[in-house]
């Protein structure tokens, strides 16, 4: 790699890695250790490619796509090592209403992880459907499914809980 190519992948990763960050955590459901470890992996991933990504027409898509995909090979990989937990790390005050975050964030926990990814890409970082089909590498028609099916049991888990917190 050419020492402007270097640059300009380290001028890319600096400038998404934050919202890589963002995206990991919410696959992860808040394991923020994880979601370091999938951005890094992905970052990792970029780089070997960096040639080709660079001349891409949206290399920041491209890098949430490999995102989604690398925690979904971790999922695949590590599922029968799952461990349970009985609190979630504790996250930096962002303001925000951290009892809200936290039954999100436990939702967003026990959806499958194809769901989860769905969700996030959908909703999160605002895909469409053919544009998530294409990050998760299935068919239009099953992403609309999965998101559906998430958004039903989003709704039956957070119940009347989420009109509550909706009022504060």
């Amino acid at each position: 790699m050419s020492q402007k190519a270097g640059e300009d992948y380290v001028e890319f990763a600096a400038a998404r890695a934050g919202h890589l960050y963002r995206s990991a955590c919410l696959l992860t459901a808040g394991d923020t250790h994880l979601a370091e470890d999938l951005v890094q992996e992905a970052l990792g991933r970029i780089y070997v490619r960096w040639g080709r990504v660079s001349r891409a027409e949206n290399p920041a898509g491209y890098a949430q796509t490999v995102l989604s995909r690398t925690f979904l090979a971790h999922r695949r990989r590590f599922s029968s090592r799952e461990r349970a937990r009985d609190s979630f790390p504790e996250l930096a005050d962002t303001g925000a209403d951290p009892s809200l975050r936290l039954t999100l964030l436990d939702a967003l926990a026990r959806l499958p992880a194809k769901d989860r990814a769905v969700v996030v890409l959908r909703y999160w970082e605002d895909r469409s459907v053919h544009e998530t089909a294409d990050a998760l590498n299935m068919s239009s028609a099953a992403v609309r499914t999965r998101c559906v099916r998430a958004l039903a049991r989003l709704r039956e888990l957070l119940g009347e809980d989420l009109a509550e917190y909706a009022r504060s």
